[in-house]
């Protein structure tokens, strides 16, 4: 490995940023408010057998470059043996150049596994293979002493309404100090697209709260059943995957017309779809301001673009993208509404075309209403970009249209435990933009001020900001 790859320094590009990323970013513990983990890992404290079963099962971002380096189907997401499919990902691995999949490769495997002195490449896979699967092996590495190794203190899952929540349940009765909590995740309660499976959802819902849902009121009623069970099980926050924000005008007697039409199973065209998601996106909100939770939007992906291997493989292996619907006018009038009523929970806003950072940064400053220090924030880049370029434009649009000093910082939003060093890539940038600041004299040389906000940026403010018990 060269020996100015991955040192110590990488990504510091200056005495000042070195200084705030060693001192101060690095000592910070992770509280991982979003993430797709399996909670079942953790409740059960799996040892993986190999780390194959760790990193490529379920990572689409792999998946995505495999194929775009000529790989098979069957070694990304078929019938491959574990060896296989990695000896795949370590061919892939040296075309990564440059994209951000190559400095996680490297990061994951210095962390946790201590590999320092080689790059993944089929020239290493099997030696590569077979030492991190033997260390995967030893209770050192169980899924519970990988999070305390990363000096992991909090992740939040995300979770279907309908889901038992018995992991967590095992999790906490465990006493296992790393607190794992779950995230309300309602997209599929307002999923229209699929009248059929939209009502397979709430015949399920119906039958969960011992409701009879025949009207709309009586859905809201038992969804907010559910929104109470998560809250008495430690769930202080919700999250929504939507294409654009939805904020229709439309009555109640038409919102109960639709919602017939739907426990009909007719198709709903696209004016009463976007009426109905309207409609439940303010009556979830205003469960969310009740509980005291935070809400989180994340906007824009197309999903599943290849119908073909939809039909083939499922969602979410890889087959999505940017999208580029208007957002501005919608989102303003959607917060609008809660918020004229007082009704406006905490929220992050989150985006995935670039082209929409300046007006997210914006857009969370109209509804800052001083009763807590940064209630809206910008999140940080997001899937597509979670990577240096994507960090930094975030950043610098938020550092010049809003508060940098009240970000709350990283997250993974990934089904891996291995990837918490997306937390040190984002602190490792964090800490070169504003040491390079300071170097060009466009911040102060003093290091108590900035390092109090790095370490506030990449955890402080998240303790403060999360109504959760770490």
């Amino acid at each position: 490995m060269s020996s100015t790859f991955l040192t110590d320094d990488f990504l510091l590009h200056s005495k000042s940023a070195r200084f705030l990323y060693h001192e101060h970013a690095a000592k910070m513990p992770i509280y991982d408010y979003h993430c797709h983990l399996i909670p079942q890992q953790v409740a059960e404290d799996v040892q993986f057998e190999n780390i194959t079963q760790a990193w490529l099962y379920g990572d689409h971002y792999k998946w995505r470059a495999m194929r775009s380096n000529g790989v098979a189907e069957r070694f990304c997401t078929g019938d491959a043996g574990d060896y296989e499919k990695f000896a795949k990902w370590a061919e892939t691995v040296p075309y990564c150049l440059r994209n951000p999949l190559y400095h996680w490769t490297h990061l994951e495997l210095k962390k946790p596994f201590g590999i320092t002195g080689k790059l993944l490449g089929p020239d290493t896979a099997r030696e590569i293979y077979d030492t991190t699967s033997e260390m995967l092996n030893s209770p050192e590495f169980s899924a519970r002493n990988i999070m305390r190794k990363m000096n992991v203190k909090l992740v939040c899952t995300t979770d279907d309404p309908l889901d038992s929540l018995a992991h967590h349940k095992k999790i906490a009765d465990d006493g296992f100090e790393v607190k794992v909590y779950p995230t309300w995740r309602p997209d599929k309660s307002m999923a229209t697209e699929n009248i059929a499976q939209l009502n397979e959802w709430i015949d399920s819902l119906a039958s969960l709260t011992d409701i009879e849902i025949n009207n709309f009121s009586a859905y809201i009623e038992a969804i907010g059943l559910r929104h109470g069970f998560f809250h008495e099980m430690g769930c202080r926050m919700s999250d929504h995957g939507l294409e654009t924000a939805y904020a229709e005008d439309y009555t109640q007697y038409e919102i109960d017309a639709i919602f017939d039409k739907i426990r009909s199973g007719r198709e709903l065209d696209w004016g009463d779809q976007l009426k109905f998601k309207s409609a439940m996106i303010y009556e979830l909100g205003i469960m969310d301001h009740a509980k005291g939770w935070v809400q989180q939007f994340h906007f824009g992906p197309i999903r599943s673009n290849s119908s073909r291997l939809l039909k083939q493989i499922g969602p979410d292996t890889g087959f999505d993208s940017i999208g580029d619907e208007p957002i501005a006018k919608a989102l303003s009038k959607m917060l609008d509404r809660l918020d004229r009523e007082n009704r406006l929970a905490k929220t992050i806003l989150y985006n995935i075309n670039p082209r929409d950072n300046e007006l997210m940064a914006t857009m969370i400053g109209n509804f800052q209403d001083g009763s807590v220090a940064g209630k809206m924030q910008f999140g940080s880049g997001w899937w597509f970009l979670d990577q240096k370029d994507g960090m930094t434009k975030q950043i610098n649009a938020l550092s010049n249209l809003g508060l940098l000093s009240r970000f709350v910082g990283m997250l993974t939003d990934s089904r891996s435990l291995l990837s918490y060093p997306r937390h040190e890539y984002f602190r490792r940038i964090l800490c070169d933009i504003i040491g390079t600041d300071i170097e060009n004299g466009e911040l102060p040389d003093d290091m108590e001020l900035l390092g109090e906000m790095v370490e506030n940026i990449c955890y402080k403010n998240a303790v403060e900001y999360f109504p959760m018990e770490i």
